[in-house]
């Protein structure tokens, strides 16, 4: 990818049902290369939940799951017998193999739920399924890129070759990509909120790109969370996840 390519958002498609709202964003169909992700980057959901809202129990298979809250909180069920609260500062990866179903639930008395949940691609189909959780020491982190998911060596381990940071960065703020740590890699810069530039592009909340290398320097227009997304084109994935599956598939 030899320039930055922008998504804006007649990429996204928009699903309202009760109390939740989402955004769905196939980061690939902007690359009309007959695939709906880019590597295991397979789906990047963008939710709103209203307090009191629940998502009954649904299965989910051969996708692996970030839940990424900003704001509000929810409880998380599911079958493998995890009851947990997941937060802006304790977040959730649900590696879902095989078989997997969850639900969850926002209280009455909650603040409004802002987050993403992020599919990604499982090097292998049919996986053992499991659920990781992570307290971070902050909930966010303040104009420096914070590692949340990797294969190795990361807080929440993902099982495809592929990384996933966020920051927040502080108004007229700069920050350098992270560095690449694949030889052939696609990385996406996403905007959960605020404004920035990045080399020559104006982004907004809700907006993402494709970025080159690691020199590329964003700079806050006004407070802004970001995700950073990298994965390695190079390493196998499946394809045919339940959520993360490519959907331009015959």
């Amino acid at each position: 990818m030899s320039n930055p390519v922008k998504i804006d958002r007649s990429v996204k498609h928009g699903r309202h049902s009760g109390g939740l709202g989402i955004e769905i964003l196939f980061p690939g169909l902007v690359l009309e290369n007959g695939d709906s992700g880019v590597g295991a980057i397979g789906r990047i959901d963008h939710a709103h939940f209203r307090p009191g809202s629940r998502v009954p129990m649904h299965p989910h298979k051969n996708d692996e799951i970030l839940t990424y809250l900003r704001a509000g909180a929810i409880t998380h069920y599911d079958t493998v017998g995890h009851v947990e609260e997941v937060t802006p500062q304790r977040l959730m990866l649900m590696n879902a193999g095989h078989t997997f179903q969850h639900e969850e639930v926002s209280a009455p008395d909650s603040e409004p739920l802002a987050a993403l949940q992020i599919f990604m691609r499982p090097r292998a189909e049919d996986l053992e399924p499991m659920v990781q959780f992570h307290d971070f020491d902050a909930a966010y982190s303040l104009n420096q890129w914070r590692l949340l998911a990797g294969p190795t060596e990361a807080p929440l381990v993902l099982r495809a070759e592929a990384w996933i940071h966020d920051a927040r960065l502080l108004t007229r703020h700069t920050l350098r990509v992270p560095e690449t740590p694949a030889a052939e890699a696609a990385r996406l810069l996403y905007v959960f909120s605020g404004a920035i530039t990045v080399t020559g592009l104006s982004l907004k909340e809700g907006e993402s790109a494709f970025l080159d290398g690691n020199q590329d320097i964003i700079e806050a227009v006004v407070q802004s969370d970001l995700v950073f997304f990298t994965t390695d084109l190079s390493a196998p994935v499946f394809k045919k996840g339940m959520f993360s599956g490519n959907v331009l598939s015959a």
